[in-house]
């Protein structure tokens, strides 16, 4: 059970990077809603790196992270 809640966790993070390239989905409901769930884990280490370096390492990582996480358990 915690895995399966834990890999669609991974599938919003990754969702939220693909409406990250599309602008014009990126403003609608859904989208927001998307973006509000998977910012939960992605703000705090979003905030570890600089603002201006060309790429987003926080999906990267999280996921890394989640994937530890659902071997252990």
């Amino acid at each position: 059970m915690i895995h399966a809640i834990l890999q669609i966790y991974i599938y919003i993070i990754i969702l939220d990077v693909i409406l990250s390239w599309v602008p014009q989905v990126r403003e609608q409901q859904w989208a927001r809603y998307v973006r509000t769930a998977a910012d939960v884990t992605l703000k705090p280490i979003r905030d570890l790196f600089p603002r201006d370096i060309p790429m987003d390492p926080s999906p990267m990582i999280v996921i890394i992270l989640i994937q530890i996480l659902m071997y252990i358990l």
